[in-house]
């Protein structure tokens, strides 16, 4: 018998595209509209399947291509920043970073307006972080006012400020040039969770005064879970040294590590890293940032164009939605459940997310991964007949129509 794996059946729909578009994936796929995990391309899927050893001058090749090509999207100089990868989901990279570079005792701003803000308070608090925190509502942007003046009252002696970028708790994106810019202004340390933005959306590390910049391989990079990692100012680091609340996740003893050795200092996660790697190139390939943010829009836009003419409404006003992820109000009609439109959904391969924010009833749906503009209206054909399934039509005046 053959020990050969057999060729995937791919999705015959798209065979005729352009090979740019490299839509390829197994029938059996479901597209992820979510967050993340994310769909991603046959090929990214391909790159799993070679094995090398964690020590392995080929897979140190690997290493070095990751942290090199991070800098690249990024847009800064190795001799200033430097990558760091850490095991594990993008919350261990934002623990790694406050329990390795905040001052414990001196503490943290955290500006939060989703849930994702208020989980770095939890970190904080777990590793005993004297932690100041402004909070505003999840379809609010921080008030710049009322921030400054903590930073001169309540916060005038905290040594960093953290926020996050893209709150995919709504959907909203905040101006972290402008809030880091206002906390280098006070002499603060700038962490910003980029998790579900880098690699989609431009970032200026310089003109944001940014010193940490968190992103996970599973999100717009379209990787698949299993690392995390930093941009971080190489001084920023170094002055952590001896900082961490945490062996394994200590920043400045991982960027030691890696630095001296090539190596990670415990298993890393050799088959993610991989893959990474392939979707790096496939970034560059599809023409970096820019080009990536202009798909995700596309695929937002035929969502969002779609979803009106059903008549559901968006939870945030258009001016503050970013392009990652929208959050929908669940519409008011007693035929309505959010369980069955999801199982039905989902039986149809379109797999959604529930909502998050705290003071409404809502549902997400994401625009990124290897998904396209095509894909995303199959996601509405889909969700208009699920609709009429659930006998909801009455609800949306385009239904009949659609």
């Amino acid at each position: 018998m053959s020990s050969s794996a057999p060729k995937p059946v791919l999705n015959s729909k798209y065979n005729n595209l352009p090979t740019h578009h490299d839509p390829s994936r197994t029938v059996q796929d479901k597209l992820l509209f979510t967050p993340g995990p994310l769909t991603t391309s046959y090929s990214v899927k391909q790159a799993l399947t070679s094995d090398l050893g964690s020590r392995d001058v080929a897979f140190r090749a690997v290493i070095n291509d990751v942290r090199q090509g991070l800098l690249d999207v990024a847009g800064v100089s190795s001799k200033e920043w430097t990558t760091i990868p850490i095991q594990g989901s993008g919350t261990f990279a934002i623990e790694s970073v406050l329990c390795s570079a905040v001052d414990k005792k001196r503490g943290v701003l955290v500006i939060a307006n989703g849930a994702y803000g208020l989980r770095q308070t939890f970190i904080t608090k777990a590793h005993g972080v004297h932690t100041v925190l402004y909070e505003c509502a999840d379809h609010q942007a921080p008030d710049l006012a009322a921030i400054e003046k903590l930073l001169q009252t309540t916060a005038k002696d905290v040594s960093h400020v953290s926020f996050v970028h893209s709150e995919t708790t709504s959907g909203i994106v905040n101006d972290i040039h402008t809030l880091g810019a206002l906390a280098n202004k006070y002499g603060k340390r700038v962490i910003v969770d980029a998790m579900s933005s880098f690699g989609a959306y431009p970032v200026d590390l310089e003109k944001g005064k940014i010193d940490y910049l968190i992103s996970s391989a599973n999100k717009c990079i379209e990787g698949v879970p299993g690392f995390a990692f930093v941009l971080a100012r190489k001084s920023a680091v170094t002055e952590a040294k001896g900082n961490s609340s945490s062996l394994a996740l200590d920043l400045y003893g991982q960027m030691a590590g890696l630095d001296g050795s090539g190596q990670f200092r415990f298993t890393p996660p050799t088959h993610p890293l991989i893959a990474f790697r392939q979707a790096l190139r496939e970034l560059e390939t599809e023409g970096g940032v820019d080009k990536r943010a202009a798909r995700y829009k596309a695929n937002q836009q035929t969502l969002m164009k779609g979803l009106e003419q059903l008549g559901f409404q968006l939870y945030l006003k258009p001016e503050q939605q970013g392009y990652i992820i929208s959050s929908y109000h669940w519409p008011k009609d007693s035929n309505w459940d959010f369980e069955t439109f999801y199982s039905k959904l989902n039986e149809k391969n379109f797999v959604i997310y529930p909502g998050k924010v705290s003071n409404a009833d809502c549902f997400r749906i994401g625009h990124i991964g290897r998904i396209f503009p095509e894909d995303t209206q199959d996601l509405v054909d889909a969700i208009t007949q699920v609709c009429k399934e659930m006998k909801t039509a009455k609800f949306f005046p385009g239904a009949a129509k659609l």
